[in-house]
């Protein structure tokens, strides 16, 4: 995760950046279009294409691409003219071409004609009975110009708002745009999508800036002065649709607090003056009967034709909406009536009055009739107060949402239900089960907002100590451990007698922020109250707590407590499921987790409007990653990063991008790892948190041994144990399987004897009954620090369990250091089967320095075919890039891609316009074929 200094949004923020978003001290989450701006300043000096024409919608961060290009330019050494369109100056000739030329009027150094035509085209001397400028000698005049100034110094061009230059000036650009080889001179023209000037429209280069990801969209919310949270948060994600201008213009309309009750029972977020410019400048000029029509879509959401002639009998919808279509806020096609932006829903209903609205939702509600759930959003949004019917409808709407895994939605319908329920008891039973909901969709500081109402409106016991379990999680995932235990012990301790079954559930909850704050008290804590509960009635919590809080002590106690669980479990629970996935995970039942974890995120999607969980999906990442799927891995580790944004989830933020950082540092990028890993915990007391602080030390640990610098990395991997006489885990449970990268690192660093007394100590301290997995991690270790025969015996050790097939990599290092130990001992026929085996597993993993390094050790044992893998097209794709192309590969449409990856088709479709050319095809059923040349993951 990198810092970045938000200047082209005039801010002055570091925000942190996370995956695929390399640093860059102007722009967030433009990585693409900045590599092209790259190139074309490289190519002033006639090696590439001289001219780029950047599009996008409006808002999209054009003009900030366009000022960094002159702050790169200008600190290249290169002189800039700039001119920026202007709507007024359209019908003035040449007015374009005079501002970018001004600097270099009026060309004294040019022959005496060409003088003439640039004065009399830009000067005062023009009288009205001059001959008509020839068009082609005012061409020839400024190409001179041009090219006069440049034999100075090199030039950059810069058109900006291209749709405003009149018609003159465009004739010009073109005429000079083709004629600059051979000068060093570059052009960079942006201009609205929509309106690229006929010149520059296909001849040109073009790179189109389009949506910011959701993550990138998250990120730059954060680095506003009053950063959105919660339901807003998401929703000004939503609406601004990836839109830089509009995220940024919206966030500062919450801020300031201009906000009513929408349809949905979250926040409506208004139009700022100028994101009605934008978006919405034509609405005024419609007929009243077409701003009729379009309140209906507005309010209708789904964009249905026939919902909208059933709301509107007696009005001719199509035709209505007829004058809309031709400026293009609205487009129908296939019985659907799509609006151009989100933004364009939000400026019609704020340019309705409440009652207009009323009357377009009650309309609507009577269409369907057949449609419980959508009818009583409509009511619920024509309501003028209180209303214990409506407030039903939502929260049966809420039931049949919850039962098809919809959390997110019935969260939202039961906490409008709840602003609607006139009796303070149920308000309040209302608003629990909506923070119920939330926490199951991933949503913590909407979870806390929820959760946080219930004790103001009753005074039962139960309720109010169910609420301060889900504040409990929410304050956890938000890495505040100290105030979530405080809260969530006293809740369990409180009940222990008279509830046990919520205490359980309380003490499972809490177990996560016990582990993730490592600290020894939390953990004493936790067994003390848990020693007070019966916990029989809930056995997936109470295996996870169990092994929550000692992983490493009675093993075969543990695994019991696991496989009765699993027997108990309900199939359709996510708190079982989560749960159990939690418990095999971290006892090392790897396998089991990923299959458990990934269970529940196909329960969470499995409807539309399920909603996001960034925990669970981090937790799958971890497994994807030890499991050996890496490229899974990543994938998982990027959406959860996007989600935990989205969400408010710092832990997930933070977990996610240290587990990309780890993966760039095995796979080679140790630069980029490092700077990501550093970024991502600054302004991060990790001290509370000491999970995180393991992972980070170890995801800087590989990045050094990478690099070659191995003092740095055994500094780096020797913190995650305390420098005690007798060493001990910073973290219980994660420190220990570090210990044979700690080991390989003090080999090579000199520090074999400081190590040695890691490895004693921790072999004391652990009981014999140890997972597979851990035992070869000690055996690896003591191996590669024996200075007698006796490493081959523990060599052997490590490798002989298959059940350590498990954790691929961790095996194929200790194949790898054992056929070297046996090299070195001039035992190359026995050695070779292990590096062959490792060579495969770093292949399949694209683990390139291990790679490297394995195929050196093969030829030095005879083997001269052996070498390393080389890269293919396809490495040049991100994560979701991958994710993409492979889903179009197997023949889904952009809609099918979109709704599989939470993504809009716009976003699908502006991805896989980055990834032809990163691939070298031009069409999508070559894909198949290009993605088939990378070595299978």
């Amino acid at each position: 995760m990198t810092g970045v200094l938000i200047t082209g949004w005039r801010s002055t923020t570091v925000v942190h950046v996370g995956p695929d978003y390399p640093a860059d001290p102007g722009i967030l989450g433009r990585s693409v279009e900045l590599s092209r701006l790259e190139e074309l300043l490289g190519a002033v000096d006639s090696t590439g294409s001289q001219v780029l024409v950047l599009t996008g919608e409006p808002g999209a961060g054009k003009s900030a691409l366009v000022d960094w290009t002159a702050e790169q330019g200008r600190a290249r050494g290169l002189r800039i003219l700039r001119v920026r369109g202007s709507e007024g100056e359209t019908g003035l000739g040449l007015a374009g071409v005079h501002q970018l030329l001004h600097p270099l009027l009026p060309g004294d150094t040019l022959p005496a004609p060409q003088q003439e035509v640039l004065d009399r085209a830009f000067g005062l001397t023009a009288t009205p009975d001059d001959a008509a400028l020839d068009q082609l000698s005012l061409c020839v005049g400024v190409l001179a110009l041009i090219g006069d100034a440049a034999a100075r110094r090199p030039l950059l061009l810069l058109v900006d708002d291209a749709q405003w230059l009149d018609l003159g000036s465009v004739d010009v650009l073109g005429f000079l745009a083709r004629r600059l080889e051979g000068k060093p001179v570059v052009l960079l023209i942006a201009a609205r999508e929509e309106a690229v000037p006929a010149r520059f429209d296909r001849d040109f280069p073009q790179v189109s800036v389009g949506p910011l990801s959701r993550a990138a969209a998250g990120l730059l919310l954060d680095a506003q002065s009053e950063p959105p949270r919660s339901r807003a948060r998401t929703q000004i994600l939503q609406q601004a649709a990836g839109n830089p201008l509009a995220l940024i213009e919206l966030s500062r309309a919450l801020a300031k607090g201009r906000t009513g009750t929408g349809q949905d029972g979250g926040a409506t977020l208004p139009l700022t003056a100028r994101l009605e410019n934008l978006f919405a400048a034509d609405l005024p000029g419609l007929p009243e009967f077409t701003r009729e029509a379009l309140l209906l879509v507005a309010a209708a959401g789904t964009g249905h034709l026939a919902d909208l002639l059933r709301a509107a009998p007696s009005l001719d919808v199509v035709q209505a909406l007829e004058p809309a279509e031709r400026v293009g806020l609205v487009r129908i096609e296939d019985s659907q009536v799509l609006l151009r932006h989100p933004l364009v829903r939000s400026a019609i209903n704020h340019a309705a009055s409440f009652a207009e609205r009323r009357r377009a939702h009650l309309a609507l509600a009577s269409a369907l009739a057949v449609e419980p759930d959508r009818r009583a959003w409509h009511l619920a949004a024509a309501a003028t107060g209180q209303d214990a019917e409506v407030a039903d409808a939502l929260a049966e709407s809420a039931e049949r949402a919850r039962a098809r895994g919809g959390y997110a939605a019935a969260a939202s319908a039961l906490e409008r239900a709840a602003e609607l329920t006139p009796t303070p008891e149920l308000r309040a039973r209302r608003l629990l089960t909506a923070a119920q909901a939330a926490m199951f969709a991933g949503h913590p500081q909407w979870v806390g907002e929820l959760s946080g109402r219930v004790g103001d409106l009753t005074e039962d016991a139960r309720l109010r100590a169910e609420a301060s379990l889900l504040g409990g999680w929410s304050l956890g995932v938000t890495l505040r451990h100290e105030k979530a235990l405080a809260l969530l012990f006293g809740v369990a301790e409180a009940t222990a007698t008279s509830a046990p079954d919520l205490a359980s559930g309380t003490l499972g909850t809490a177990a996560t922020s016990v582990y993730n704050s490592g600290s020894a008290f939390h953990r004493a804590e936790l067994r003390r109250i848990g020693a007070l509960i019966d916990e029989t009635g809930n056995p997936a919590a109470h295996a996870w707590t169990r092994a929550a809080v000692d992983p490493h002590r009675q093993r075969a106690r543990l695994l019991g407590l696991l496989e009765g669980a699993l027997a108990a479990m309900s199939p359709e629970s996510l708190g079982d499921l989560t749960a159990l996935g939690g418990a095999t995970w971290i006892l090392d039942e790897t396998e089991q987790a990923v299959h458990l974890l990934g269970r529940t995120m196909d329960l969470i999607r499995r409807a539309g409007s399920a909603g996001t969980n960034a925990t669970v999906t981090q937790a799958l990442a971890l497994a994807l990653f030890e499991s050996g799927a890496w490229t899974a891995a990543q994938d998982a580790a990027d959406e959860a990063f996007w989600m935990a944004t989205e969400a408010g989830a710092d832990n997930v933020t933070l977990g996610s991008c240290i587990l990309q950082a780890t993966l760039r540092a095995l796979r080679g990028d140790h630069a980029t790892a490092r700077t990501q890993a550093m970024e991502a915990v600054r302004g991060v007391d990790l001290r509370r948190s000491l999970s995180l602080q393991v992972r980070h030390r170890h995801a800087l640990g590989m990045a050094a041994f990478v690099a070659g610098d191995h003092a740095d990395a055994y500094e780096q991997l020797r913190a995650v144990f305390t420098r005690d006489f007798h060493p001990a885990p910073v973290h219980y449970h994660a420190s220990l399987y570090y210990l044979g990268d700690l080991t390989a690192a003090a080999v090579r660093a000199g520090q074999t004897d400081d190590a040695r007394t890691v490895v004693e100590a921790v072999e004391h301290s652990l009981e014999s009954d140890r997972s597979p997995r851990l035992a070869a991690v000690l055996h690896r270790a003591t191996a590669l620090l024996s200075d007698t025969e006796d490493a081959e015996d523990h060599f052997r050790a490590a490798l002989a369990d298959s059940a350590t097939d498990c954790w691929p990599f961790e095996k194929a290092l200790a194949r790898l250091d054992f056929g070297e130990w046996l090299r070195r001992r001039r035992r190359s026929a026995e050695a070779r089967p292990h590096l062959n085996a490792a060579l495969e597993c770093f292949q399949r993993l694209d683990a390139r320095p291990w790679t490297d390094r394995t195929a050196s050790e093969l030829r030095a044992a005879g083997v001269p075919g052996a070498a390393a893998r080389t890269e293919s097209a396809a490495d040049a794709l991100t994560a979701q890039e991958r994710q993409i192309a492979e889903l179009a590969a197997q023949g889904l449409t952009n809609r099918d891609i979109a709704a599989r990856l939470y993504l809009s088709p716009r976003t699908v479709g502006y991805h896989l316009h980055k990834i032809f050319p990163k691939l070298g095809i031009s069409a999508r059923a070559q894909l198949r074929d290009a993605l088939s040349q990378d070595s299978p993951q």
